[in-house]
């Protein structure tokens, strides 16, 4: 290589490097795109709508989320897998984006077809039991169901859901035999629990704390780290009999792949300052969510860990995709 040459090579690179931080200082230029590939009124929507408002604010263009579903997630992540590199179309990703894997042929790369930016928020659920079954904890349940192997049923929203895959690992990991009654949406299945069809349920905290609340419904654990502010007497799943138990909803923000990573850079700083104010965290806490800080890289390897957690519980679950 000539030194002329190098030079050159050296000069090109500059002007790249600088002119994307031109473009991420520009960005954004329009409105951006924040696709959710859920149905409107769940966690993801909730949490994309709070922050599109703030960020909207923040940056001078709108963000305009857009519900995209279909396929368990799988269309709206696709739109975002193929779109522009550019930052003006972001995708609400979850726990889903690190199931759906387990379960489809995916018309993309679930690691390297996007751009990890933000982990938002974590939304534990919460194990419930129809209040006239005949225990008072886990490990009371647990007990109950060694006793009666395949007799117990548990309502979820959905076969390769959350809330049925969140039942299957503890299930695994609690050696029992619980039979699955899938519904359409975590709702209609918490009303079954309610009256008394199926037995129990994981559910999200702000759909079965008012049946705990009103006694229909009796609280045995949270599937998270942490006890939940809504339900603070409640103790986790691990610390009430199943140690190492944690399951629940995650919310990130991610771009496709190629993104500047100057353009991701300003995103994850934008977030980090809406994630520090009040009424963010109370919104939040009224949902039974917290806030949880990851930048790109260590966002990145948590959904490795995800999709290799969930994959493990699929296939010992011989879960498959309906």
């Amino acid at each position: 290589m000539t030194g002329s040459y190098a030079l050159r090579l050296i000069a090109a690179g500059f002007m790249l490097a600088l002119s994307t931080a031109v473009a991420a200082q520009d960005y954004p230029t329009k409105a951006v795109r924040l696709v959710v590939p859920f149905a409107p009124g769940g966690i993801n929507d909730l949490v994309a709508r709070m922050f599109a408002t703030h960020l909207s604010e923040r940056l001078g263009k709108q963000f305009v989320v857009e519900n995209r579903t279909g396929a368990g997630g799988v269309a709206g992540s696709e739109l975002v897998a193929n779109a522009p590199k550019d930052g003006h179309t972001l995708l609400v990703v979850s726990v889903a984006n690190t199931i759906n894997p387990a379960l489809y042929q995916l018309p993309y790369d679930p690691l390297n077809a996007f751009a990890p930016i933000a982990m938002l928020v974590s939304s534990p659920n919460l194990m419930a039991v129809n209040a006239e079954l005949p225990v008072k904890s886990v490990k009371e349940f647990i007990a109950l169901a060694k006793e009666k192997p395949g007799q117990l049923q548990y309502a979820s929203g959905g076969v390769g859901g959350n809330l049925h895959l969140s039942f299957e690992l503890f299930k695994l990991m609690a050696g029992i035999d619980v039979l699955h009654v899938p519904f359409r949406g975590g709702g209609p299945a918490v009303i079954d629990v309610v009256g008394g069809h199926t037995k129990a349920i994981i559910a999200t905290v702000t759909t079965v704390a008012p049946h705990v609340r009103s006694g229909k419904l009796r609280a045995l654990g949270v599937s998270g780290t942490q006890r939940s502010p809504v339900l603070p007497d409640v103790p986790t799943i691990a610390e009430a009999g199943v140690p190492g138990y944690e399951a629940g909803n995650w919310v990130g923000f991610a771009a496709p792949a190629g993104t500047p990573e100057a353009i991701v850079a300003k995103l994850h700083k934008e977030i980090s300052a809406i994630q520090d104010l009040p009424e963010i965290h109370q919104r939040l806490a009224a949902d039974g969510a917290d806030i949880v800080r990851m930048g790109p890289a260590e966002f990145g390897a948590f959904m490795g860990k995800e999709l290799e957690k969930w994959g493990r519980v699929v296939k010992e679950a011989g879960v498959k995709a309906q």
